[in-house]
């Protein structure tokens, strides 16, 4: 490896490391991406699935979503992105509806009259609001049952939020809730009539392969199976990187973008105060099956959970966005995620034991499905994946630049207004690149 006395170091990977160190370079930085695995992606790298290469995590491209396609346009993909109108569907009370358009949701059984005027217009009030930081000093739970009604909160805003926040629910503000609205409205705020989904052909092994390719094209040093094992203050200086396959590397500046309790175990020189904060914010974690069926569930890309007691909190059936025979080898490829917290019981359950739990669930979902359907069944573990945003939320994180001269932190839980997808990654890249610079 060259010298990298004077380069700017990032440690991740992921979309959000990729994005800070394409900014950087091409600002004429010279940068040394660092990341742990084997290949960059992070919780967007692909993987294998019988006999095709897909994402290991669902993923998709809103027509809102500009700051990802600028990116894909700089990479010359953006233009192959193929864009698909999908429908929704719920889960309620043991069986499967529409919620695909207006007239669907004016007939979804288990609300009444008032309760779906009522939804509808916390939704819109929700969709107008300007000030999210206001949002932070409620909880959601309370400010739902205010504007919503109990019997909605009940029937509807309580499945949703414990299908992505858990338990921990009780504990998320407001907004939380305002951010997943405000991204479902971005299409019609922006002059669009409505929303539709896209994917690059070949998912985000194509878009990852060509911004790696793009960054080794403009200078940027990338090494995998860097995993950071103790950063230090130097005393001329610059930041020393230990890392666990023995190498040592001092660096003028470094950016950590690696989750906030993985940064405190290795970066323990911080002050009191940033430690504090950075252990305070609170992480869920996801487990992820993914699978690949001989036949479709159903014709919806999404269905929502509204029943206790399932194993997993949503179903996402890809192959009704993508197309099957071009991409999925004719197959139907199916997501089961489950959100949790990092310590969950279910990160030590075997795959064997997660496939037999999700798929026991699914085929009373759908009793049409067999053992015989399965082409390939592959469990995703993650333990750190989006903070949840409590009260006073922004108030309570550390600085991006910390104690450490040259050593700056910028990670997820820096989104603070937004629910983690790959667009909101590269805009708080985007937009922290002149404060880390300055």
């Amino acid at each position: 490896m060259k010298n990298t006395s004077e380069c700017w170091g990032i440690i991740g990977g992921g979309i959000l490391g990729m994005t800070l160190a394409y900014r950087l370079a091409q600002k004429g930085f010279k940068i040394t991406l660092f990341e742990a695995a084997t290949h960059l992606g992070g919780l967007a790298s692909a993987w294998r699935l019988g006999d095709i290469i897909w994402d290991r995590h669902y993923h998709v491209t809103l027509l809102s979503d500009t700051y990802l396609r600028n990116i894909l346009a700089e990479i010359e993909l953006e233009k192959d992105i193929e864009w698909v109108e999908t429908k929704t569907g719920f889960y309620s009370n043991g069986q499967l509806y529409s919620m695909s358009n207006s007239v669907e949701f004016l007939k979804f059984p288990p609300l009444g009259l008032i309760d779906k005027l009522r939804l509808g217009l916390n939704i819109f009030y929700a969709s107008k609001i300007k000030d999210w930081k206001q949002l932070e000093k409620s909880l959601v739970e309370d400010w739902l049952r205010k504007w919503s009604g109990n019997n909605t909160f009940e029937k509807i805003w309580l499945p949703l939020l414990r299908a992505k926040l858990g338990d921990t629910y009780t504990d998320a503000s407001a907004a939380f809730i305002w951010a997943t609205i405000q991204r479902m409205y971005a299409a019609r705020r922006t002059g669009l009539k409505k929303e539709m989904f896209g994917y690059v052909p070949g998912g985000y092994a194509t878009i990852l392969e060509c911004f790696a390719q793009k960054l080794k094209e403009i200078g940027v040093e990338i090494c995998t199976q860097y995993a950071a094992k103790r950063i230090t203050p130097s005393t001329n200086s610059t930041v020393s990187v230990e890392f666990h396959n023995g190498s040592k590397e001092e660096l003028s500046n470094l950016i950590l973008t690696i989750p906030s309790p993985i940064i405190t175990t290795i970066c323990t020189d911080l002050d009191e105060n940033e430690l504090s904060k950075l252990n305070n914010i609170q992480y869920l974690g996801v487990v992820c099956a993914s699978l690949l069926l001989k036949k479709p569930l159903s014709p919806y890309y999404v269905t929502n959970i509204t029943d206790s007691g399932l194993p997993f909190t949503g179903v996402i059936e890809m192959s009704a966005l993508v197309d099957k025979d071009k991409y999925l080898g004719g197959n139907h490829l199916v997501y089961l995620p489950k959100y949790v917290t990092p310590n969950d019981r279910i990160f030590s359950l075997s795959d064997e034991e997660i496939e037999n739990s999700f798929f026991s669930a699914l085929q009373k979902m759908y009793q049409h499905l067999t053992k015989d359907d399965i082409v390939a069944f592959r469990i995703s573990r993650a333990r750190y994946v989006f903070a949840l945003s409590t009260l006073n939320y922004s108030d309570n994180l550390p600085p991006i630049k910390t104690s450490i001269p040259g050593l700056y932190v910028i990670n997820s839980a820096h989104i603070v207004n937004g629910t983690l997808n790959v667009n909101e990654t590269i805009q708080l890249a985007e937009k922290a690149l002149n404060q880390i610079i300055n």
